[in-house]
């Protein structure tokens, strides 16, 4: 299905040189760097997982692409997320569906009302407080 990054002639490339560079590198290799960089990649890899599954939600509670950019967010950054997306999950955050996790939209959009009109109360109650 086409995207907004088009129709993945790009990602197909690119995998395909990934498979290549995979084959010609020895095992030891692949091995000792990974025992080597294991505790900071652990780490870091945890911080990307949380940014791209908060990028996810994001997604789907602003609507996707363009409700994303009315949130604020860039042109460039929603396409650098998409694409990170894609190298983490290996699919577009549109099509992920994590097991066990589910969305009340209705449930998130009441509970946002509220919590703006409690932002305004206190807002109109520290104008009147400091008079």
């Amino acid at each position: 299905m086409p995207s907004h990054e088009g129709l993945g002639r790009a990602r197909k490339a690119w995998d395909a040189y990934a498979r290549t560079v995979n084959k010609v590198i020895p095992p030891f290799v692949v091995e000792g760097l990974a025992n080597a960089l294991t505790p900071g990649a652990a780490y870091v890899s945890r911080e990307i997982v949380q940014n791209l599954l908060g990028f996810w939600l994001l997604w789907h509670i602003q609507g996707g692409f363009e409700g994303l950019q009315k949130f604020g967010m860039s042109r460039s950054t929603i396409y650098k997320k998409i694409s990170r997306f894609r190298q983490a999950f290996g699919m577009h955050p549109d099509e992920f569906d994590p097991p066990g996790i589910a969305i009340d939209y209705e449930a998130y959009w009441q509970g946002q009302e509220a919590f703006y009109e409690r932002c305004r109360e206190r807002k109109r109650e520290q104008g009147t407080s400091r008079r």
